[in-house]
């Protein structure tokens, strides 16, 4: 029985940053959420992959203590993202983008994860992300993340999405780019007008704003001295979010406060390496650890 179920990609990344390269690593959506996710729940991926993936990778997912059964393995090969950044680590630059098996997915979830409570749509085709939530019987949370591209391409079903959803998070650009203002407030409570409990809107190094009813928290970004790669760390960051969310089971703003920290101490883990190289090795300590200086951090 999985707590919390990811819907998103599963990636075979190559980035380059000013601080080295690596090819046809572990990436994707799913991958990063669910990772974050695990060190405080028991995640599930829906995801497709294609037959040339390395099975090293799903070993991995496992060990993590992922569950990989809404994993579709499909004939093709699996989506591939090539990308590098510059000094500014904030803007990924895209080289290539391979859908592959990712163009003609149609998710089908295993029945266990239909009883989840928590639900977790990472950044895909808000169509894709509907049939996932049409598809759960009465999820206690539902989280969504989405990008520009369907922002520009298939607002009319963002919209709908977002309708539905208890949080909605996204980055600042996505914020200002879907309501056609630079007003950061002004699109959080727009966006709450439609529905969501919350809105979480990620700033990169200089943190993210949550606006619930009547309220706005400003979480700061941990100040790195060793930044790799950005790779993934909004999904991180959700990922440990809706973690400590299922963890818990208190949704009540406060507690909300509380998972933005968490999730913004996993994403920094995150940033400190390529790919999973960091994720993997942080402990539930490590991470409660750097909850406490977050607190150091904003203490006056």
């Amino acid at each position: 029985m999985v707590d919390v179920v990811i819907s998103g990609t599963v990636a075979l990344d190559s980035i380059r940053t000013p601080f080295g390269e690596v090819r046809e690593v572990l990436g994707g959506s799913a991958v990063y959420s669910s990772v974050a996710a695990s060190g405080f729940a028991r995640p599930g991926i829906v995801s497709v992959i294609g037959k040339d993936f390395p099975r090293k990778y799903l070993s991995f997912l496992k060990t993590m203590g992922i569950d990989t059964a809404g994993i579709e393995v499909k004939k093709g090969d699996t989506f591939r993202w090539a990308g590098y950044y510059e000094y500014d680590m904030n803007q990924a630059h895209t080289l290539d983008t391979k859908l592959n098996v990712l163009a003609e997915f149609d998710p089908v979830l295993p029945e266990a994860y239909r009883e989840a409570g928590f639900l977790f749509l990472a950044n895909t085709d808000p169509e894709v992300q509907m049939k996932v939530h049409g598809q759960m019987k009465k999820p206690r949370f539902v989280m969504m993340d989405t990008m520009n591209f369907w922002i520009e391409n298939k607002k009319d079903a963002l919209t709908k999405m977002i309708e539905k959803v208890d949080v909605l998070v996204l980055n600042d650009a996505e914020a200002r780019q879907y309501w056609d203002t630079p007003n950061l407030v002004h699109a959080g409570r727009s966006f709450l007008k439609m529905g969501p409990r919350a809105v979480i809107i990620k700033k990169g190094e200089h943190g993210a704003l949550m606006f619930t009813d009547g309220a706005c928290f400003s979480a700061p970004a941990y100040p790195l001295e060793k930044l790799v790669d950005p790779t993934g760390a909004g999904d991180s960051f959700a990922g440990g979010f809706i973690g400590w969310l299922a963890r818990t089971g208190d949704l009540s703003p406060r507690n909300m406060r509380k998972a933005v920290i968490f999730g913004s101490a996993i994403a920094s883990y995150n940033a400190e390496g390529f790919s999973l190289d960091r994720l993997k090795k942080i402990t539930r300590d490590d991470i409660f650890n750097r909850y406490m200086m977050f607190q150091d951090i904003v203490s006056f």
